[in-house]
């Protein structure tokens, strides 16, 4: 294994502990409530957001056990978000990481439900954290807005209103771009800088934007060459449900171009904080290339 390799399985294992044991003490009623929950948090994934806090915690020199239940916390908001934007709804799909939908194995109803009990869960975690300081209160508030109106919710009734627009416009797609998919990872970048008093938020705050920009580009892109095998999930949706996406934009080929000019865009930023940014760095390189 390389060292990328290394630690990014140790910054996965040290959050897996944390959700297995989280989920091992789910006792909640009725069973279909806790099952539903537990199902989507253990359908795996890379557990990119967690990992991320982490390796920006080590960055700054932050005591790892002031990030876990943050980084739990956050997991929490991006699986609720996932068991809503595949329901019929939404982006109606039937499969995640390989295996059915929430939905499609707890219903609908049911499905919207442990969605909402994940966002609140995930709330009460950060409540409990405010208790131990101020900084602690600015965290929380942090990642609360980035998930909130003015963030991912915000970003996903963007990209539902704009559903077989006929003109892409830039303004638009970074819009969507931003609230959808780049503010629960600058959640998870920036979280780490506000419990150290703000060390390096400009420019972490700038690298988790481009980072979640790439994120998403590299989403539409796989939407078209990606594989189910790969994927776990349906391809070929964005172009059929009039999606506004990058490829609409600049092309597929256009849309690779944006996506280098991002990732190098992501590197430079990381090479002007002081400290070993090379795990980071690739990430980012890795976010480009993704094939998962």
């Amino acid at each position: 294994m390389t060292d990328y390799n290394i630690k990014y399985t140790d910054y996965q294992q040290a959050f897996e502990c944390v959700l297995t044991k989280f989920c091992d003490g789910l006792n909640c009623k009725p069973d279909i409530l806790a099952e539903s929950l537990k199902y989507s948090l253990q359908l795996g994934g890379k557990r990119i957001r967690p990992v991320l806090m982490l390796a920006v915690g080590d960055l700054l020199g932050l005591n790892r056990e002031r990030l876990l239940n943050y980084a739990l916390a956050l997991e929490l908001i991006h699986t609720y978000s996932l068991i809503h934007d595949d329901l019929p709804e939404m982006d109606n799909d039937d499969f995640r990481r390989g295996k059915p939908s929430n939905h499609k194995v707890f219903g609908t109803g049911n499905a919207i439900l442990a969605g909402d009990g994940l966002l609140n869960t995930a709330y009460s975690i950060l409540f409990s954290e405010c208790f131990n300081g101020n900084d602690n209160v600015s965290a929380a508030k942090y990642i609360c807005d980035c998930a909130g109106i003015n963030g991912m919710i915000a970003g996903q009734s963007a990209d539902l209103s704009q559903e077989n627009s006929q003109n892409v416009d830039e303004e638009m797609l970074d819009f969507i771009y931003e609230n959808k998919t780049a503010k629960l990872i600058m959640a998870a970048v920036v979280t780490p800088s506000i419990l150290c008093g703000g060390k390096y938020y400009s420019e972490l705050r700038a690298f988790s934007r481009d980072l979640g920009y790439l994120f998403q580009l590299t989403d539409d892109i796989l939407d078209v060459e990606g594989s189910f095998e790969k994927l776990g999930k349906s391809i070929g949706k964005d172009g059929t449900e009039g999606k506004y996406t990058g490829i609409k934009l600049y092309g597929l080929d256009g849309c690779k171009i944006q996506a280098d000019l991002l990732a190098e865009r992501c590197v430079k930023i990381l090479e002007g904080l002081d400290g070993d940014t090379d795990f980071l760095k690739g990430l980012a390189y890795f976010v480009r290339q993704r094939i998962y």
